[in-house]
């Protein structure tokens, strides 16, 4: 098989690839969507009325105290890991009730009604809205991640370009590496038809 044939054969190969990242291209350039899609929702913090005595004994490396609508929240860490303490017997704090959760997740997402509607349901630390979001509470951190169908759809778009198309790390690992050599190749094999008609012409 010659070399035009080869190119050929590359070109149609790399044809489905290219559409992709130039589909994804375009669209991270623009990047419609994306301040909902990521918005970084956060527990909302009250000022806290009373001062915490802590034991003197402690062995935490950082210490975190806020009130949220829930009350009030002792966060340390030690050896590097999160914990959540009750800010009265410094034990691990009870996990909320659905209840809870919901007042806390209430509380946090009430500035952007449009987006986050109204919780449809609890499931653990998990909220559902009625806009499809999904909300994930960290207990132990005091954090929220929240998820959208605009998010899935973008994390996808993400997939695509970067090739990863099966879900299996180590498959996608390898249709990158080929994806991006198969470039380079045809890149290559297009130089040298250039300079084949460039000896031609001349």
């Amino acid at each position: 098989m010659n070399s035009r044939k080869i190119h050929k054969t590359l070109g149609f190969i790399l044809l489905l690839p290219f559409i992709g990242w130039a589909i994804t291209g375009v669209f991270f350039f623009v990047k419609p969507g994306y301040s909902g899609a990521y918005d970084q929702l956060r527990v909302k913090s009250y000022p806290a009325i009373q001062s915490l005595q802590l034991p003197q004994d402690n062995q935490w490396d950082e210490v975190k105290v806020f009130k949220s609508a829930l009350g009030k929240h002792l966060l340390v860490k030690e050896n590097g890991k999160s914990l959540h303490l009750d800010s009265e017997t410094f034990e691990p704090a009870n996990v909320p009730s659905k209840v809870e959760v919901t007042r806390l997740i209430n509380d946090a997402i009430e500035h952007n009604p449009e987006r986050y509607g109204v919780i449809s349901s609890v499931v653990d630390l998990v909220a559902y809205t009625s806009t499809n979001v999904e909300i994930t509470l960290n207990w132990q951190n005091m954090t929220l991640r929240q998820q959208g169908e605009d998010t899935a759809f973008i994390n996808r778009m993400y997939k695509i370009h970067y090739l990863q198309w099966t879900g299996v790390d180590s498959i996608d690992k390898v249709l990158g590496i080929v994806g991006l050599g198969l470039v380079v190749l045809l890149a290559i094999l297009g130089i040298k038809l250039s300079f084949k008609r460039s000896n031609r012409s001349s």
